[in-house]
């Protein structure tokens, strides 16, 4: 080996094996007649219905919203009443004071765990919450 040079190859092991493929990005107000975000298709009663983004649109924020075809787009799934009360009870959580009960008509921060209140004494408005429930009265909203 003293006269033989050796190839060294420089191999990275994070390279994709196969081309990546790339969607188009358009400028803000700029995308074609046939696309819609997420948010538009749901305006329409739509959802994306298992299809990819074909494109992107270039937004104020960091990320770019993300286009789908409106053709392929499927209606929206009908709420049902288990998920209404799925939904219900997911909210109830977030809006219920843990130390009185009251349930608000917003969402209580997360860093107390209770109602201001609760936390500091500011009196509570009582037009923004509702009162707790009877004990054994149902709990979803009125």
């Amino acid at each position: 080996m003293a006269g033989q040079h050796m190839a060294l190859v420089d191999v990275d092991p994070h390279a994709p094996t196969e081309p990546e493929v790339t969607i188009p990005v358009f400028k803000r107000l700029c995308a074609p007649q046939g696309l819609a975000t997420k948010r538009q298709l749901r305006a329409r009663g739509l959802r994306p219905g298992g299809q990819g983004p074909v494109a992107e649109v270039e937004t104020r924020g960091p990320r770019n919203g993300l286009l789908y075809e409106i053709a392929k787009a499927r209606p929206v799934r009908p709420m049902t009443l288990a998920k209404e009360y799925a939904l219900d009870k997911a909210m109830a959580a977030r809006q219920t004071c843990r130390s009185c009960h009251r349930r608000y008509h917003f969402v209580l921060p997360t860093s107390l765990t209770s109602c201001l209140e609760c936390h500091d004494g500011t009196p509570a408005d009582p037009a923004t919450y509702t009162p707790p429930p009877a004990p054994g009265a149902h709990q979803l909203a009125a």
